[in-house]
C-alpha cells in the first residue's frame, strides 16, 4: 500500500492533482482542506496517502495531515459512506467543526453538504462521537495557498471553481448558484472555492 508521496506537483485541476516521484506521476484525489495548502505547480509536496484498490481501479487520495487521513479512514467506514462522500463531507466542513458538530450532535451542522441527508448525518454522529481523537489536525481558517494549474492550461477561475464543486458531488445548477454568491472579482479558483462551500455551510 502507498501511505505517503514524496515530490514535485505537476498539476492541480480540484478534486485531482498529479505528483512526479521520480519521473512516475501518481494521480490523486484530494478534499478542498488540502488543495488549500499546496504549494505552487512545480514546487516539492509531501501528501499522506489511502490507497483504495477495486476490481476495475487502483484509486490514491491525498491529505495534508496524518488528521486528516484519519478522518477520512474513519468515515468511510461508516456504512453508506463511500471515498467520493468522504471528500466531499472534508471539502465542505473543516476537521474542528465536523468534530464539534459530532461532539455536540448537531446533525443540522451537516445536512447542508451534498449527499448528507438527516440519517446519514445521524449515522454520522453515532458511529464517529467516541471515535473521534486529538490527532486531526484541524485546518486554520486563514490557511492559504497559492492556487496554480499546470503550464498550458487557461483556465477561468470561476468555471473552474465551478467543475471543481461538481465534481465534490455538488449538482451543476447548485455549484454555480453558490458561485455566482461570491464576489469573484479577482479571485483564484481556490478562494472562490473556499468562499462558496462557507457560504453554503453558514446557510
Amino acid at each position: 500500500m502507498i501511505g505517503r508521496i514524496k515530490g514535485s506537483l505537476l498539476s492541480k485541476h480540484p478534486p485531482e492533482l498529479l505528483v512526479d516521484v521520480h519521473g512516475v506521476g501518481y494521480e490523486m484525489e484530494a478534499p478542498m482542506s488540502t488543495f488549500y495548502q499546496l504549494p505552487k505547480v512545480g514546487e516539492e509536496v509531501v501528501l499522506h496517502t489511502h490507497m483504495v484498490v477495486r476490481e476495475d481501479a487502483q484509486l490514491l487520495y491525498a491529505f495534508y495531515s496524518t488528521g486528516e487521513r484519519k478522518l477520512f479512514r474513519d468515515l468511510i467506514r461508516i456504512n453508506g459512506v463511500g471515498p467520493k462522500l468522504g471528500l466531499t463531507i472534508l471539502s465542505g466542513i473543516s476537521a474542528r467543526d465536523f468534530a464539534r458538530a459530532v461532539q455536540d450532535g448537531d446533525a443540522a451542522a451537516l445536512t447542508g453538504l451534498p449527499g448528507v441527508g438527516k440519517k446519514t448525518a445521524e449515522r454520522l454522529i453515532v458511529e464517529l462521537r467516541d471515535k473521534l481523537s486529538d490527532d486531526i489536525t484541524p485546518i486554520s481558517d486563514d490557511s492559504t495557498g497559492a492556487f496554480s494549474v499546470a503550464a498550458g492550461h487557461q483556465p477561468s477561475p470561476v468555471s473552474d471553481a465551478v467543475s471543481a464543486l461538481t465534481a465534490l458531488g455538488y449538482k451543476a445548477q447548485e455549484a454555480s448558484r453558490m458561485v455566482r454568491a461570491v464576489d469573484s472579482a479577482g479571485l483564484e479558483t481556490e478562494a472562490i472555492i473556499r468562499a462558496a462551500l462557507q457560504g453554503t455551510v453558514k446557510g
